[in-house]
């Protein structure tokens, strides 16, 4: 029997709507039994966020939570995202961790309804308006953040997707900042490709698709970083942060208004060790971060496009140019490395 499109996204949006209630009822029986005296876990919420954050607890959410300058780093997968948010997690104001993976599902999730007439009415007739699936999400989004790792002074998100809800993150909270990692797409396809990197709606046995695929999201992520503008969103060139490692982090914590500490030069020497680097077994770029910052990744790609895509891909790709990346470039010289890095490597 032939699969019926309409009622396979009904059940997707019915069995959405049922795991996402049932994250809604944990975060009640949690904060019911938070106020009532009931905890385990973390401490509070308040070892975990910055400055006039810290009177706020796990025992009295409300909207406290809402105004926490979370970090959230994002991009295309094998763009640099985990390089980056390692870097960030060697500083020891700063806590990323490992992808979350559900955070970028509840936002699809709520995306899918808000695009949908009929299902913004079913939520709206049932009373779940806008502002209270708002709130819900957000409780959600910060108590994942929160409670997936060590406390931390400054709390970061590092799952590549969440860029691409930028802007309804920034309404949920207000004092969140955002880290775009770019890098050339030859070089992301490839790496997609090789390492086999499993993303929906990829066709891994085709480059062209591949970097077609790239286009549409990167533009929608750029879109959403352009909106929030730069004091909120920072674009980061993956090339750029692995030649000159300490002017990218220098801005890029200039950005946060986090000061600077040499460790973030050394993020190999804090892997896997308390209040380091942790890492996760299973993600594909974790066997990468562990050595230091060197020049072996960039041009990997080099020889590997195939001929009759890299005569299109200006027309196939054309957020490279926007990027500037030069299509007609097969071998590009990105710049001359930091001292440091070229010795490393």
């Amino acid at each position: 029997m032939a699969a019926n499109p309409r009622r396979n996204r009904k059940l997707l949006l019915t069995c959405g709507g049922c795991i996402f209630i049932g994250a809604l009822f944990a975060i009640s029986l949690y904060s019911n039994a938070a106020s009532s005296g009931g905890g385990g876990g973390r401490n509070s919420l308040s070892e975990a966020a910055a400055g006039s954050h810290a009177e706020s607890d796990s025992r009295n959410l409300g909207d406290a939570h809402r105004a926490a300058p979370l970090i959230f780093v994002g991009g295309m997968p094998r763009s640099g995202t985990t390089l980056m948010r390692a870097m960030l997690d060697a500083h020891p104001l700063i806590r990323c961790g490992e992808e979350t993976r559900v955070i970028p599902r509840i936002l699809q999730m709520r995306n899918h309804w808000a695009r949908s007439q009929k299902e913004t009415l079913r939520l709206q007739e049932a009373g779940l308006s806008s502002p209270v699936i708002d709130a819900a999400i957000s409780a959600f989004v910060y108590e994942i953040v929160v409670r997936h790792g060590d406390p931390a002074p400054r709390l970061c998100n590092k799952d590549p997707f969440t860029i691409k809800s930028a802007e309804y993150l920034l309404t949920l909270f207000p004092n969140s900042k955002f880290v775009f990692m770019i890098r050339d797409p030859r070089a992301t396809v490839h790496s997609i490709i090789s390492r086999k990197v499993t993303i929906t709606g990829f066709d891994l046995t085709n480059f062209k698709q591949c970097l077609e695929k790239w286009n549409a999201a990167v533009k929608t992520m750029n879109a959403q970083c352009d909106a929030l503008g730069p004091k909120k969103c920072l674009k980061v060139h993956y090339e750029q942060l692995v030649l000159h490692p300490h002017q990218q982090l220098q801005k890029t914590l200039a950005f946060l208004d986090i000061p600077w500490h040499d460790s973030v030069m050394h993020h190999e020497k804090l892997i896997n060790k308390p209040g380091g680097v942790s890492l996760s077994k299973v993600e594909r770029s974790s066997d990468q971060v562990i050595k230091p910052v060197n020049l072996g990744a960039l041009t990997k790609w080099v020889g590997h496009v195939p001929k009759e895509v890299e005569a299109e891909l200006g027309e196939i790709a054309p957020m490279m140019k926007v990027f500037g990346y030069d299509p007609s470039d097969p071998n590009p010289k990105y710049g001359e490395p930091d001292p440091d890095v070229a010795k490393a490597s």
